[in-house]
């Protein structure tokens, strides 16, 4: 389960890193303790629009900047979690029989390896 928080967590994380900044300097100048940013970076406390303002402000990144980071953050580990899913479902594959029908997964996720003897193997993504 792709939990959001934890996602925002790391993109809060890595601007701070980005900027050499330490936890300490951050909570400073954002207003919050110490604790309390650990637990948003590390993705155990759900941050409300007031503490994520008030963090962007202390890093000097828009929030709209903030959250397109966290958005493709997003898609990637949609892209992951759905590709390894697709990767645990067995597809019958028939080699011999010259093609295979894949449906549900997407044609550049799509590999075949025919064994030696087969000749040709179509794959038509439906």
């Amino acid at each position: 389960m792709i939990l959001l928080r934890r996602l925002l967590g790391d993109v809060l994380r890595r601007q701070r890193q980005r900027q050499g900044r330490t936890l300490r300097e951050v909570s400073s100048s954002a207003r919050v303790s110490l604790g309390y940013l650990s637990e948003v970076e590390r993705g155990q406390k759900e941050a409300s629009s007031e503490l994520l303002s008030a963090i962007c402000d202390a890093l000097d990144v828009r929030m709209s900047e903030l959250m397109r980071e966290v958005s493709d953050e997003l898609a990637l580990a949609e892209l992951a979690q759905s590709a390894a899913a697709a990767d645990a479902v067995p597809t019958p594959v028939r080699p011999m029989l010259g093609s295979v029908s894949v449906t549900g997964v997407p044609p550049e996720r799509v590999t075949i390896k025919a064994p030696a003897t087969a000749e040709a193997v179509d794959v038509v993504a439906a």
